[in-house]
């Protein structure tokens, strides 16, 4: 299944984004995957944190609470390095390539749209 995640402005943040809602593709997230290209993110769901181990590119994180808010976002967590501080009321997180949060000007307190493609 692909979404497409818009933000309210109707600009599109990514429109081929995979979904990640079970045990074990939220456990596998993007680990052991090529890096994500422009337009391409996943969306986990359920998630509160994240960590970057065994991932072998940057990426960007947006967290989101179960209206699509967005709680945190951060760019370019470094590979094995990078962690996400932990988000009470963050329900999912959207992962993208490196660089894309900041090109699309997603911002904390704003709501994301989240459609079937």
């Amino acid at each position: 299944m692909y979404l497409t995640v818009k933000k309210t402005d109707g600009t599109t943040v990514a429109n081929r984004v995979g979904v990640a809602d079970t045990f074990l593709t939220r456990l596998r997230g993007l680990m052991f995957t090529s890096p994500l290209g422009p337009g391409e993110g996943l969306l986990i769901e359920p998630c509160t944190s994240i960590h970057m181990m065994f991932m072998g590119y940057p990426i960007d994180a947006i967290f989101l609470d179960k209206d699509n808010r967005v709680v945190a976002c951060y760019d370019v967590l470094p590979p094995w390095r990078g962690f996400s501080g932990w988000h009470r009321d963050a329900a999912k997180v959207l992962e993208l390539p490196a660089g894309s949060r900041e090109k699309s000007e997603v911002r904390v307190g704003e709501t994301l749209s989240v459609e079937a493609a």
